[in-house]
């Protein structure tokens, strides 16, 4: 919700600095509007991944997003609370939750509306929203609970359709969780679409991506940048358009109004936040597919904390960047809001294998209609090396734990955080512990003090 670190490149070597925030975001925004008509939309992942939100089941952000000039919004991790509490907070929004593929399971009805028609600059545009379709395959089952998604590319053509010759739109623009190769491929497949806005997988598109007729845009993640596309529209198509991927810097002024509503958000939880617990000695971060630097310290802190040999945890995408220096307990509620409780699993060999062979396919999958990423799913005490461009099935070469050869039939003791983890159809005596996940981080970086958990080579691409 506020300035915070972002990683960027400068040739070989990373760098970070302070970016972001609704207030600066809020400023950049009507400085766009101010050169004329405009219309700002929301791909999802928003009301969600930080401890003031989480801890408001994600309430504190409704004030905020009323005062962005939002025109609508589509879905992902906002689904965390349940579908009633969701259902709950769209209703205090003054734009609408769109989504085509969100269905209720007792009739089949969709939760959300599939399109609104705003008017900009003298235009109709149709906006038409695809939620995440993970959400109740990959993800924690009360996610979930009494709704179902499909892809959505079997509805869109309906209602495309519909918004062309009916309604007489001038424009139709898709906002998608979808992910960027899956709406590449949907671009390829279903025509009429003007403009997609992509998101899901944290690409930062410094230019579009024209598949057909339709362009796409992804705009990176954490509220860190915001994607800008200027149109020509005559004749109801796109006849020019010019594209900027603009970062939210931090000389940008704060809006006033948002800057006062973000602190009543995140007053009450100061204190707590900026406790500082211990050091880093690297950044940490999740912008790396196969290991994380950050999710090193996650499963390091499992490790410590239990009897385990080996540890999992998702491979998710979220959590801003951590530079080198102090760690507060704000860096620790980002690395996983949810503070899922630590939990055991016995699992074989055989196990192991089967259930990362399966994240590979979820995660590479040669059609990305099949991709369920998040990134790959994160090991420690485990060494794994894989083949990334084989066929399902073929990708796993090789697995050691503790440096060891796997065993197919021994079993080995695993913590994990969250069904993402490690999926309920694997291992038994499965169980939660008493202790939760930020708390194990706290104990483990106080306990080190000092911490250091680098890319070491747990998965290897050969």
């Amino acid at each position: 919700m506020e300035l915070h670190q972002e990683l960027f490149w400068k040739g070989k070597y990373p760098h970070h600095r302070l970016v972001g925030g609704f207030a600066r975001l809020k400023t950049l925004m009507d400085s766009v509007r101010r050169e004329g008509p405009t219309l700002a939309l929301d791909c999802g992942d928003t009301i969600h991944g930080t401890y003031p939100v989480v801890q408001s089941q994600g309430e504190a952000m409704v004030p905020v997003l009323n005062q962005m000039g939002l025109g609508a919004m589509t879905g992902h991790w906002e689904f965390a609370y349940g579908p009633p509490q969701f259902r709950k907070i769209t209703s205090k929004l003054n734009y609408p939750m769109l989504a085509v593929n969100c269905y209720q399971e007792k009739n089949d009805k969709l939760v959300f509306p599939p399109y609104t028609i705003l008017e900009e600059g003298g235009l109709q545009i149709g906006v038409i929203g695809v939620a995440a379709t993970i959400v109740d395959k990959v993800m924690p089952a009360h996610f979930s609970e009494g709704i179902y998604f499909t892809l959505g590319n079997e509805e869109l053509p309906g209602y495309i359709d519909t918004l062309r010759k009916k309604e007489r739109v001038d424009l139709i623009v898709l906002i998608s969780h979808l992910g960027f190769p899956q709406e590449v491929k949907l671009a390829g497949e279903v025509e009429g679409m003007d403009i997609i806005l992509s998101s899901h997988t944290h690409n930062r598109l410094y230019h579009p991506v024209k598949v057909k007729n339709t362009i796409i845009i992804q705009s990176g993640c954490h509220g860190s940048f915001l994607g800008r596309l200027d149109l020509e529209v005559e004749g109801r198509r796109v006849r020019k358009y010019q594209h900027q991927l603009l970062t939210v810097e931090e000389d940008i002024l704060p809006d006033l109004v948002v800057e006062e509503l973000v602190h009543r958000a995140t007053g009450p939880h100061q204190e707590m936040l900026q406790e500082r617990v211990g050091h880093t000695r690297i950044a940490l971060n999740r912008n790396t597919i196969l290991e994380s630097t950050m999710d090193n310290l996650l499963l390091e802190s499992l490790l410590a904390s239990t009897a385990a040999e080996v540890a999992f945890s998702n491979g998710w995408r979220y959590g801003t960047p951590v530079p080198p220096g102090p760690v507060t307990m704000n860096d620790l509620w980002n690395i996983i809001p949810t503070n899922p409780p630590v939990s055991m699993v016995e699992l074989t060999g055989r196990e192991i294998w089967k259930m990362l062979e399966m994240n590979a396919e979820l995660t590479f999958s040669q059609d990305p209609y099949q991709q369920m990423g998040g990134y790959l799913k994160r090991c420690r005490g485990l060494n794994l090396y894989l083949k990334i461009e084989n066929p399902f099935g073929e990708r796993v070469q090789e697995i050691f734990i503790q440096g060891k050869p796997l065993e197919p039939g021994k079993t080995y003791q695993a913590v994990f955080v969250t069904s993402q983890g490690v999926p309920s159809s694997y291992g038994r005596n499965r169980e939660e512990t008493d202790l939760r996940a930020v708390e194990a981080l706290k104990h483990y970086v106080e306990d080190e003090k000092i911490v250091e958990t680098p890319l070491e080579g747990n998965v290897v691409a050969v």
